[in-house]
């Protein structure tokens, strides 16, 4: 949000330099980001001064050019310009851009030189209006009245009485709506000044009285349910004239970014953003009836917007109406037809206080964020509609002329009254840890403007001002005591408390986790970090076979938009998202990895009092990808596209970092998930506990993200990865003092026979002397029996203690044989 430290100064005197007060601001809760320096037009006028002519003569090679010399107040003299203004001549004083000034024409620029215009020197340029930026005038240059004309060589920017603005950006945290306005922000300063001994005195404008407000011909309001609107005000302004505004509130609003439109409207903007209270104002030549009536309208609705798009109106839509159709969306956006346009002349003013829970929810659905809605969605002061109206109803009149024709419309059937709060100073000290002085808490109270409406053995009874929506409770108003007082200020003692803390399972499962990242960096992974929510259209029906139905999801109650829809029960569509953004830029090379939560909803679990979370879970995942090559072309050799062989490694590697040998683990093809993968591999302990799933994913899945190459997927189950980690016990195994022995066999298999299934074999035949089994050739085809296929494998077999013998070799061999034949009909080749 933008404040301007200019509009700051009409609401509160003493404010410090901008960027001290914004180290002041955000001292207090309202953090500052930025301070910058705006400029009501651009360049500031920087070396444009008043001059006078002394002499003008015609150009002797020119019909329309003049000769001028011009008194700058310089000490060297006066300068030659030559000037093709019409009205130019002698004794005017006029304004001059002086050699070196840079002059501006949107966004390009142009700076004065000295030059030479038909062989004749010239030192500069007397100015006209648009040239400068202080009008729109071209039709000759600016000549200064001489009662007005101040001395020679005054700047410029002094004489039109030009001053720059800084504006501060404050960041809002959510609950600090009270903040979300100029005079917000003043009080907030006021308050820390007053602590500090600074004379920072508030002063609000004063609006008209509503009780002499004349009689007159006014517009009937009606509000259908005043839990959507506990408060409405309005008056009814005949005979107004709509126009430009003027220049010091064009300069208000334009330096925070806002657009200028004419008098009413920009009067309504500049309330919104002084007072935090939104204001809409309707032409009412275009209120059918001239009656205002609060209410929902049927769903389906239709209903224009002032931005020309149709929506279709909910039933829980808060609508402005007249006596036949809906003008605007209550507190979000106005209609097509109800803004207030040049040939308005009657109009009806409206503040109101609208159902937070109301406002957010319809914005939501029809994705509208305007500043009104952002107000309104926090939650605005009731108490202050009518004050924010009085003040726009005395500026109009007097900037738009007009009558007023009361009496003021007021529908506030349950007035909102402060809140009561109890309070001790025992629990401000206790809670704050440290002492502050009682008389000093009573100050910062005073200056929020938080009553002490009693107090009685050190506990006193405060009265919330309604604009603070967020203090409800003691420990608020003692964050409010805290912050005026200043956390710095609040000292650290001799004595430390402290408690030892021991690493739980949480610990450990996020040490193991940086351990396999660290790895899988290190082999040029990419960790990636996507949102939890995702989109509704990933999951589809249960009745379609999906792994991951709609039905399953956990689904958000108030989304913000069906993108963000549902939480998300696996991490594959958010690295699918990824791959699609870096595929669309030429970076078609991945491998990523990323380690978060997925949650789940149970349809048949039953929630009960105890367990009002029981149909919901939530569990941790770490999910790789691979697409394009995992190693590039060069003068090595070809690239080398990634295959769910180089998953596999990558998968085995990040398990043997956290010490689980994938020997331990079995690996079965499988075609459980047709729609996620084509080629599917799931992990298994021994005991037949999943771990994660990998493979090929489907063609027809990737080519939803528009990826039309090969992506590798798997996915592990991270709490159960830790589980079996916890009960595994690393040992120390020294170098073995004797030389392993190597024994390679050709097996002739049936083509349906895994190399897992000749591993497991071999790995029950021998147990002690084995060190490992490797697939080193593949064969099938020419000189084989249909139906078969060939395996060249290599047996390691190693005793640590002493040399194998032949005959110890021989017998381990003749076993392993025997069981392949038996088991799996193998022959040796």
């Amino acid at each position: 949000m933008n404040i301007s430290y200019n509009w700051l100064r009409d609401y509160v005197n003493g404010l410090p330099e901008p960027k001290a007060l914004a180290a002041a601001l955000t001292s207090t809760g309202l953090e500052c980001d930025t301070v910058e320096e705006v400029e009501s037009i651009r360049g500031g006028l920087r070396g444009l001064v008043v001059g006078r002519v002394l002499t003008c003569e015609a150009h002797p090679d020119s019909d329309h050019l003049h000769i001028t010399t011009v008194d700058l107040g310089q000490a060297d003299g006066p300068v030659q310009i030559v000037c093709g203004a019409p009205n130019v001549a002698a004794g005017q004083a006029v304004i001059v851009a002086t050699v070196g000034t840079v002059l501006y024409d949107g966004d390009n620029e142009f700076k004065i030189k000295k030059s030479k215009i038909r062989g004749v020197e010239s030192f500069g340029m007397i100015c006209a209006e648009d040239e400068i930026g202080v009008g729109t005038a071209h039709d000759g240059i600016i000549v200064i009245p001489d009662d007005k004309a101040p001395a020679p060589g005054t700047p410029a920017a002094e004489f039109f009485g030009l001053e720059s603005d800084y504006v501060l950006e404050v960041d809002l945290t959510p609950n600090r709506i009270d903040g979300a306005s100029h005079y917000g922000v003043a009080r907030d300063w006021a308050a820390k000044a007053s602590l500090e001994g600074i004379d920072a005195r508030l002063h609000r404008p004063e609006g008209l009285d509503p009780a002499t407000l004349p009689a007159g011909k006014a517009v009937k309001v009606t509000v259908a349910d005043p839990a959507d609107c506990p408060r409405y005000a309005g008056l009814t302004i005949r005979g107004v004239k709509v126009a430009e505004s003027p220049k010091w509130l064009r300069d208000r609003l334009t330096a925070i970014g806002q657009r200028p439109i004419n008098n009413i409207v920009d009067i309504t903007n500049y309330i919104l953003h002084s007072f935090c209270q939104p204001l809409h104002c309707f032409d009412l030549s275009k209120v059918k009836g001239e009656e205002i009536v609060v209410k929902t309208m049927p769903a389906g609705t239709k209903f224009v917007t002032l931005d020309g798009v149709e929506r279709t109106l909910h039933e829980r839509d808060l609508m402005i109406c007249n006596s036949e159709e809906p003008m605007c969306l209550a507190g979000i956006f106005g209609g097509l037809d109800s803004g207030v346009t040049e040939s308005a002349t009657d109009i009806f003013l409206e503040s109101a206080c609208f159902n937070p829970t109301t406002i957010r929810k319809a914005a939501r659905r029809h994705g509208l964020n305007t500043d009104a809605s952002f107000r309104f969605e926090r939650g605005v002061d009731p108490n202050g509609c009518m004050y924010a109206l009085m003040v726009a109803a005395k500026m109009i009149t007097e900037l738009a002329g007009g009558e007023i024709c009361g009496p003021a419309v007021d529908l506030y059937p349950s007035p909102v009254e402060p809140k009561a709060v109890e309070l001790s100073f025992d629990d401000i000290n206790r809670l704050v840890g440290a002492e502050i002085p009682a008389e000093k808490v009573r100050a910062i109270l005073s200056s929020l403007e938080i009553n002490i409406e009693s107090e009685e053995n050190g506990t006193m009874i405060l009265r919330i001002p309604t604009y603070r929506v967020d203090v409800t409770r003691p420990c608020d108003v003692i964050e409010e005591i805290l912050r005026i007082y200043g956390y710095n200020n609040v000292g650290f003692t001799d004595h430390v408390n402290s408690s030892l803390s021991y690493k739980t399972r949480t610990d450990l499962a996020n040490a193991l986790t940086a351990k396999v990242l660290d790895r899988l960096a290190a082999q040029g992974f990419y960790e990636i970090l996507n949102n939890s929510l995702t989109s509704t259209s990933y999951y589809p029906a249960a009745e379609t076979g999906a792994t991951w139905p709609i039905e399953k999801c956990v689904k958000l109650l108030n989304p913000l938009s069906s993108d963000l829809g549902v939480m998300r029960q696996t991490l594959l569509f958010g690295g699918l998202e990824v791959i699609s953004h870096n595929v669309n830029r030429r970076n078609g090379d991945l491998m990523l990895v990323e380690q978060g939560n997925v949650y789940t909803f149970n349809p048949d679990a039953q929630s009960t009092p105890e367990q009002p979370l029981a149909p919901y879970s939530e569990a941790s995942r770490l999910a790789l990808w691979l697409t394009g090559d995992v190693r590039g072309a060069s003068w090595l050799g070809a690239a080398e596209p990634a295959t769910i062989y180089h998953l596999r490694a990558y998968v085995e590697g990040a398990l043997a970092t956290l010490g689980l040998d994938a020997s331990k683990l079995t690996l079965n093809v499988t075609s459980d998930r047709p729609d996620i993968y084509s080629a599917e591999i799931t992990l298994t302990t021994r005991s037949g506990k999943t771990i994660g799933h990998m493979g090929l994913l489907n063609p027809e899945l990737t080519a939803r993200f528009d990826i039309e190459r090969p992506v590798m997927f798997a996915e592990l189950d991270r709490d159960a990865i830790v589980r079996l980690v916890e009960k595994h016990n690393v040992t120390f195994t020294p170098v073995a003092k004797t030389q392993p022995v190597r024994r390679d066999l050709a097996l002739l298999l049936d083509s349906d026979v895994t190399f897992a299934k000749v591993e497991a074999v071999v790995a029950r035949s021998e147990r002690k002397l084995l060190r490992g089994v490797e697939l080193f050739d593949v064969y099938e085809g020419k000189n084989l029996p249909e139906g078969k296929k060939s395996y060249a494998i290599a047996i390691t077999l190693q005793d640590t203690e002493r040399t194998l013998q032949d005959k110890q070799i021989d017998a381990v061999m003749t076993k392993v044989i025997a069981n392949l034949r038996k088991e799996l009909g193998a022959e040796l080749r």
